[in-house]
């Protein structure tokens, strides 16, 4: 495979391989606070195409190059053809895990319908397994074509996506607005598709769309606590909502262990001693209700 390295003119290049990418506007900017501090440390790769330069990898740096005024780009051109230039958009991003299943699922999709590749072929030519291939193109396929774009426009991310493809098709959009409207994690995503799955009916589900919170601080008792991070809050506001959720926790645990047959057989004595623990469980919930009370009424 022949190359070279050239100074390329940024109105050059062809970028018709970036339908096959997802616009992430967070990666753009730290790939343009670097080449604004560092310059362009690795070269694009591209190939001779039609007359033209195909752009293969860098299309951040390109970018980042058209806000920064930067003129022209180290390019590393190859020879190869249409084919391998799509294998090569995946295997250049593999190492630093830069590209998202989706946009992977993308240019397997393209070479699938394209160039008439059929599974086995695609995983002989990329190198993974069946079940790979499969997996990803299981993305595009189980997936709604609006929420198809919201990815491609990085509006949702692939995880997102992966939590959405186990609902029905006619139920993602609406689960992927709430997602989007709360600005959800892939692990909130994820808890939410299983409460709206676990719904016993309808009014149940659109009870569930409208207040989602009350299904996001639930906790598995079974499993260990994990802290979860809301970019929508402060610091404090998250030491705040991991608070509550260890409180939902226990109090989940607590109702479990009260509703348990074994409650009948306590002695009275039994009864005596644990009184005092509800009578400040009691006295804390009083406490809390006013604390809600003021958190709903303050105004800043």
């Amino acid at each position: 495979m022949h190359n070279q390295v050239s100074e390329i003119h940024i109105d050059e290049f062809d970028l018709s391989l970036s339908q096959m990418r997802v616009i992430s506007m967070g990666r753009i900017l730290q790939v343009e606070k670097s080449m604004r501090l560092h310059g362009q440390l690795q070269p694009v790769v591209a190939r001779i195409h039609e007359g033209g330069i195909q752009l293969i990898d860098g299309f951040k740096r390109l970018y980042a190059a058209e806000t920064l005024m930067i003129d022209t780009l180290y390019c590393q051109l190859l020879e190869v053809d249409e084919n391998q230039a799509k294998v090569l958009l995946l295997s250049y991003n593999w190492s630093g895990r830069s590209l998202e299943p989706y946009e992977e699922a993308l240019v397997l999709q393209d070479l699938l319908e394209s160039h008439d590749m059929d599974q086995r072929q695609l995983s002989r030519l990329t190198g993974k397994s069946p079940s790979w291939v499969s997996r990803r193109l299981s993305l595009i396929g189980k997936l709604d074509q609006e929420i198809g774009a919201d990815i491609r426009m990085g509006v949702l991310t692939s995880s997102h996506g992966q939590a959405l493809m186990r609902l029905p098709r006619g139920n993602q959009l609406a689960i992927a607005r709430v997602i989007q409207s709360h600005r959800l994690t892939s692990r909130q995503s994820n808890q939410l598709v299983d409460a709206y799955l676990e719904a016993e009916d309808e009014q149940s589900q659109q009870l569930l769309l409208k207040a989602p919170e009350k299904v996001l601080y639930r906790v598995n008792v079974n499993e260990p606590f994990v802290e979860m991070y809301d970019p929508r809050l402060s610091d404090y506001g998250n030491e705040l909502a991991n608070s509550m959720r260890e409180v939902v926790a226990v109090m989940q645990n607590l109702l479990e262990l009260l509703d348990d047959p074994h409650m009948a057989a306590l002695k009275q004595t039994e009864r005596e001693q644990l009184s005092f623990g509800i009578e400040l469980i009691q006295e804390g919930v009083i406490a809390i209700k006013q604390a809600a009370c003021h958190l709903q009424n303050h105004k800043s």
